[in-house]
């Protein structure tokens, strides 16, 4: 049984392996060309690497972060890689009148939207959690509460386009550990949330979908 076992399991892992590095590659960039594209938590990190290769596919972006200065550079960089348009709103998720802002220049600007990429996190310490409930509520309202207002709020326009909902989220939101308590509920939070949600739609036959995109340790 253990020969077995030490000859099955590699065998099985290799053929995995071949099966998922030789499947056929089905996205096409010109699938985003032209797409009317948000980007949340633009200015830095993973967003701001997803607006340039956006820009790349010449997709209509519109970007949101909390620092201005560094969104008008992001935006600057979005046209020179041949955006087919970039513009920016500067604000915190936290305020529960940005989502509706947002959304509202999307579609006086656009006309309706096709992607919403939600990516942006409140600031939390990698540390023993302190008691401090505030905290929790303030993480949750920026992390997840926001998430569902942006959502919410773009629902009708991506049923309409058919399009699609992307949200960032994390390994800690999958799987615990110690000193991020805070950070983990509100991930944990997302995956609930919007796996939900993504059956709801399939049961009423609309078509727009969500992926949730779990990632793990970054170097950002």
């Amino acid at each position: 049984m253990g020969l077995l076992l030490k000859i099955f399991i590699p065998l099985l892992g290799a053929t995995l392996a071949y099966y998922f590095c030789s499947a056929p590659e089905n996205f096409n960039e010109e699938m985003l060309r032209g797409k009317r594209v948000i980007v949340t938590g633009a200015s830095s990190g993973i967003g701001e690497q997803m607006a340039y290769h956006l820009a790349r596919m010449e997709a209509h972006l519109l970007l949101t972060a909390r620092t201005e200065a560094r969104l008008q550079k992001v935006v600057e960089r979005c046209l020179e890689l041949g955006a087919a348009s970039a513009r920016y709103i500067s604000g915190s998720m936290d305020s529960p009148t940005l989502p509706e802002e947002v959304l509202r220049e999307a579609e006086n600007t656009w006309g309706g939207l096709d992607m919403l990429i939600l990516n942006h996190i409140g600031q939390s310490g990698f540390t023993y959690f302190n008691g401090d409930v505030g905290q929790v509520r303030r993480l949750l309202e920026t992390n997840f509460v926001s998430y569902v207002a942006l959502a919410t709020a773009a629902l009708p326009m991506l049923q309409e386009s058919e399009g699609s909902i992307v949200v960032v989220s994390s390994i800690a939101g999958r799987i615990a550990g110690p000193f991020t308590a805070t950070y983990s509920a509100s991930k944990f939070a997302l995956d609930g949330f919007f796996s939900s949600l993504r059956q709801e739609l399939i049961i009423d036959k609309i078509n727009v979908s969500i992926t949730l995109c779990i990632l793990g340790y970054i170097n950002t």
